[in-house]
């Protein structure tokens, strides 16, 4: 087997941001599901490690975002490590290292005390004695009562789709020439067969997948579906390989998961409300919804908080908006039907929310004055969770800090990943995915497409300038003719009332 144990190395992947992997959100988890997690607004001189970082978006996002941490990230290629120290040093970003590593002959003892470790797209596509070196990391430097962020394709949700990756990876090994290239010949072939009417591939789910790979870079294509050790897991297997770090599983980083009633029927949850033991209840939960990719969060020493507790700590956090009062959703579409977010209680907590970022407390406070408040955890679960696992408000981890400069160190990365976006860098190694603005008053970045980063960056002005007011700048970035930004003005107003 190759240098990277089959791992897809010639082209390289995709450049994004994934939210999930903030310790914000992995400590908000952990909260809705009543178990204690270093909150990062608690501490500031907290130790991030991201295994597979690839281009190492996410990691230099976080660094930025929080100068007081230490973020490192770990990577086998080459050339994502090369990229990643590049825009590091481009946007003085000191507080972030890149190693390039083999996990499976690392020494853990390189590296610090982990306080919150993150594996995204790692675990079901790299070879056993990989998985094993991330295991050995975790068992050896991740402290007690630290977090585990680890994403995976599961079982039995990808059992429909295992012939799709086999056809693609066989048809691209006869095929020839570089990964994205095969990936590219490959899906022809399959697309072909599927509408020749071939069974095993005209299954809504896997008939999604194919329409959804045409439309993504042939890169990100090689990279999800052509290694050699690529294989979905069950929940119980990924519990049995983690064992040697003695990690509890505590739910999901897909905040809105966290919620039975959201994702199972009636009946289902009756049946799955039956079950004490968490393997054979996570396994029949796996069996009734369409879960393709697990977002777990584990704790290496999980403790139990009352509800009163829990209460507390939600009642202590402070959200704002990711978006303008008047485009708040109040109807979600859930696997189990709609979720409705009850006008009566949310809409006084969003008018508040739209003036800025208030504490979840304060908020509730506000619901009861309006005589909708019911007082209570619930309504504080209610609330944080489905605001923000809706993607329709953050947690804000330091809410007294002042708005960035351009001249911070997030303001530095957003105007270096801006420049690189506007450069439209050919092939497989533009920015094709999704970006995150860096924010310290976020303690994380604010998930947006290239163009809208873009266009917060020329609204921001450049370093040092006295900008006008921001009503008087618009038309100097909304009508300039600067490709890709959009011309919706208030998408970039709201972003500046958080940044």
């Amino acid at each position: 087997m190759s240098w990277s144990h089959g791992y897809v190395a010639d082209v390289p992947y995709t450049a994004s941001y994934h939210a999930y992997q903030a310790p914000s959100q992995l400590g908000l988890a952990c909260l809705l599901n009543r178990v204690h997690a270093p909150l990062p607004a608690r501490r500031d001189d907290l130790t991030y490690v991201e295994v597979g970082c690839g281009r190492g978006r996410t990691a230099l996002c976080l660094a930025a975002s929080n100068p007081g941490w230490r973020v490192i990230g770990i990577d086998l290629l080459p050339a994502h490590v090369a990229e990643a120290r590049e825009i590091a040093t481009e946007a003085g970003i000191g507080n972030v290292e890149f190693i390039e590593a083999d996990l499976a002959s690392f020494d853990a003892s390189l590296l610090p005390e982990i306080d919150v470790a993150s594996a995204h797209g790692f675990w079901s596509w790299v070879a056993d004695p990989v998985r094993d070196g991330l295991v050995r990391i975790l068992a050896a430097r991740l402290r007690a009562g630290g977090l585990l962020h680890l994403s995976y394709n599961a079982l039995p949700a990808w059992q429909e789709a295992i012939g799709l990756q086999r056809l693609l990876i066989e048809a691209g090994d006869r095929i020839g020439g570089r990964s994205d290239h095969r990936a590219a010949g490959a899906l022809e072939l399959v697309q072909a067969l599927r509408s020749a009417g071939a069974a095993h591939l005209n299954t809504p789910y896997v008939s999604g997948l194919i329409d959804r790979a045409r439309g993504l870079a042939p890169g990100y294509v090689s990279h999800e579906y052509m290694n050699r050790s690529w294989r979905p897991c069950f929940h119980a297997d990924v519990l049995d390989a983690l064992a040697p770090a003695r990690l509890d599983h505590v739910g999901s980083a897909v905040l809105l998961e966290n919620f039975p009633e959201l994702v199972l029927t009636d009946a289902q949850r009756a049946i799955c409300d039956r079950i004490d033991e968490p393997r054979l209840r996570e396994l029949t939960r796996d069996i009734c919804m369409q879960r393709a990719l697990r977002d777990d969060v584990y704790v290496r020493g999980a403790r139990r908080m009352s509800r009163e507790a829990q209460e507390q700590a939600l009642a202590e956090l402070t959200v704002c908006l990711t978006r303008l009062p008047d485009e708040i959703v109040y109807a979600l579409k859930t696997a189990s039907g709609t979720a409705t977010l009850t006008p009566e209680f949310f809409r006084p907590v969003v008018q508040a929310l739209g003036e800025g970022p208030r504490r979840v407390g304060d908020l509730l406070s506000i619901a009861a004055a309006a005589g909708q408040g019911q007082g209570g955890v619930g309504r504080a679960i209610d609330l944080v969770g489905m605001l923000v696992g809706s993607g329709q408000a953050m947690v804000v981890t330091r809410p007294e800090a002042s708005v960035d400069s351009a001249g911070s160190a997030a303001g530095r990365l957003n105007r270096a990943i801006a420049g690189r976006i506007t450069a439209d860098e050919p092939g497989p190694s533009g920015e094709t995915g999704q970006c995150g603005l860096a924010s310290t008053r976020l303690g994380a970045g604010l998930a947006c497409a290239p163009d809208a980063l873009v266009a917060a960056v020329q609204a921001a002005g450049p370093p040092g300038d006295a900008a006008p007011p921001v009503d008087a700048r618009l038309p100097t970035w909304r009508h300039a003719g600067i490709p890709g930004i959009p011309p919706e003005a208030d998408e970039v107003l709201q972003m500046r009332s958080i940044l």
